[in-house]
């Protein structure tokens, strides 16, 4: 679904990402991983559109892309889940769910069911403000916002920061299910070793803007990339 060759991203004349190559498969879910500051959020915002890459080749279902912004990467299937949610705090979590509908056919503006079946609470606090919900209810809320979009690649950044254990088991069981329906590759940036590893099928390791790692979860060593990310 997704195949970077050679991205390098700068902010104004510092470069944050060096020749950056992966791929991400229908049906997987790719885990980027490494220490804070090593480029991983930058990584999905260049992916995503939302930060114009330097340099290097985004192919989305096999289409080679120029520089989009992050709408057109919307409409072409990719679903992104910042870190900080960014849900909108005064629209109820009904409207924040609406937001989705921009990059659609007007014929599909409408919540399917499958999102509250993911998502229950989101139906019981569907009036409710999104500034209102709790910090795990607002992940999950950006979750859905982003699926509303019906994409072909979602980008996850730190779905589990700053959320309490019952809400991180419930999102890795939805990361799961979307997988598993094998129409979605999902790339997954997160610091929660434990959560990145069980749910990886790829392995991505960032250290100062470079991969030095990138391998099938079955070709590595659990305690091989726990060292590579704590160095």
């Amino acid at each position: 679904m997704l195949e970077l060759q050679d991205l390098t991203l700068h902010y104004s004349k510092s470069q944050i990402l060096y020749d950056i190559s992966l791929h991400a498969k229908l049906g997987e879910v790719t885990c980027v991983m490494g220490t804070n500051g090593v480029g991983k959020t930058s990584l999905l915002r260049a992916i995503s559109g939302t930060h114009p890459r330097s340099g290097g080749n985004v192919v989305i279902n096999g289409k080679s892309l120029g520089p989009l912004g992050a709408h057109k990467m919307a409409q072409m299937g990719v679903g992104y889940v910042p870190q900080g949610r960014d849900i909108f705090p005064l629209l109820t979590v009904r409207e924040n769910l609406q937001t989705g509908f921009s990059c659609l056919p007007r014929s599909e503006h409408f919540i399917p069911d499958d999102i509250f079946d993911l998502f229950p609470v989101l139906s019981e606090m569907a009036h409710r403000r999104g500034g209102d919900l709790s910090g795990g209810q607002q992940q999950q809320l950006a979750i859905a916002r982003a699926l509303i979009t019906k994409p072909k690649l979602l980008l996850l950044d730190e779905p589990t920061e700053g959320i309490q254990p019952n809400i991180i088991q419930h999102i890795g069981k939805v990361i799961s299910l979307l997988r598993d329906r094998g129409d979605m590759a999902i790339i997954l940036v997160e610091q929660y070793f434990d959560f990145a590893f069980e749910l990886a099928d790829q392995i991505v390791v960032l250290k100062r803007g470079k991969v030095i790692e990138n391998a099938p979860k079955s070709q590595v060593k659990r305690e091989d990339i726990l060292n590579s990310v704590s160095v």
